[in-house]
């Protein structure tokens, strides 16, 4: 086989790898948005605070430091252990449906009924709030996460790849990341678990039924509220896995949270509705944008084309989205929108 054919295969892996893992982000908004039709513009400012909860449990960093040290005086940042990953996890996850406890409360609860507008500015409130209480928090400091997940070069990809070229064409094989293939294998395992899940369970038929029709469920003795706090707490669930994964890929840091802005195209060729979709869709703009760049950034594009274009994966997945708005607007999997006039 040769080189090139070699290296697009390469892209081709390593844009599938990078969809998954905007696939991660974009389930957290299928979940809430399939249950209540509320656009969680916080799912992305989730991912960082449960990010940003783990390492702090992990470091057994002292919570609001600054915050107690500021008030009483003393010089406190830690508590001198560090807790195992596991433990860890739990915890986050402890906190994480706690969360989930108290936008019910607090926030939903008082709104049900309202327009759908309303709703999406409560959860942009949510997210400014939620990443201004992580600061304060943790601090807005760059942490390093490291749960124990492999990272650096698969050697497996490598080996298979040097063994289908050209012994003489000098050839190192492909650079495949491990914790990429991680990610890819816990995010399969987390849709076949959502799925069985909504299709078996009775909690998930009581998922699904209001997401068909709020009122008839009410009307058979379903909780709404009960929904809202199961689903708030799946979603996040999901956002901690996807800020375990993107944490470990690139640092907590607050850019962390922009991760919710590319899972928007993923969002917009899935559907919001639906949980395959996130994976699809996520596949295809991470094949799609790195397939892209590799095709207009190589030598024979320009010089055919005289341009030299770079950059292409900030705005590509935006202008495939914004065709699928205007030929497809209920995206490949969602369901498809029928008004009545």
């Amino acid at each position: 086989m040769s080189i090139e054919t070699l290296n697009l295969i390469e892209v081709l892996i390593n844009g599938l790898m990078s969809g998954v893992m905007y696939a991660l982000v974009a389930l957290g908004f299928v979940l809430i948005f399939k249950s209540s039709g509320i656009f969680n513009y916080a799912q992305g400012v989730m991912a960082l605070f449960a990010a940003m909860t783990l390492v702090g449990l992990q470091t057994g960093q002292v919570p609001f430091a600054h915050l107690l040290n500021a008030v009483t005086g003393m010089h406190v940042t830690h508590f001198g252990w560090n807790m195992p990953s596991g433990l860890a996890i739990l915890l986050t996850l402890v906190v994480m449906v706690g969360l989930a406890f108290l936008v019910e409360r607090l926030v939903l609860k008082h709104l049900v009924n309202q327009e759908p507008i309303i709703l999406f500015m409560a959860t942009i409130g949510l997210a400014f709030f939620l990443e201004g209480f992580g600061d304060l928090m943790w601090t807005a400091e760059i942490k390093q996460l490291d749960v124990g997940l492999p990272g650096g070069l698969s050697e497996w990809f490598e080996g298979a790849s040097m063994a289908l070229a050209d012994p003489e064409a000098g050839y190192w094989g492909m650079y495949v990341d491990k914790l990429d293939v991680t990610a890819a294998v816990v995010a399969a395992l987390l849709v076949i678990s959502l799925t069985l899940f909504s299709q078996y369970t009775r909690a998930g038929r009581a998922l699904r039924a209001v997401a068909d029709d709020h009122q008839a469920a009410l009307s058979v003795g379903i909780s709404l509220r009960f929904i809202w706090v199961m689903v708030w707490s799946i979603a996040g669930l999901v956002a901690l896995v996807a800020g375990i994964m993107w944490g470990s890929k690139t640092g907590v840091q607050t850019s962390l949270s922009l991760i919710a802005l590319k899972a928007l195209p993923v969002l917009m060729l899935g559907g919001f509705t639906s949980i395959p979709g996130a994976i699809v869709g996520g596949l295809i703009i991470g094949a799609g944008e790195k397939l892209f760049e590799y095709f207009v950034t190589s030598d024979a594009f320009h010089g055919v084309t005289g341009f030299n274009i770079d950059a292409t994966e900030n705005w590509f997945a935006y202008v495939l989205a914004l065709l699928f708005l205007v030929f497809r607007p209920q995206g490949l999997f969602g369901d498809r929108i029928i008004e009545r006039v």
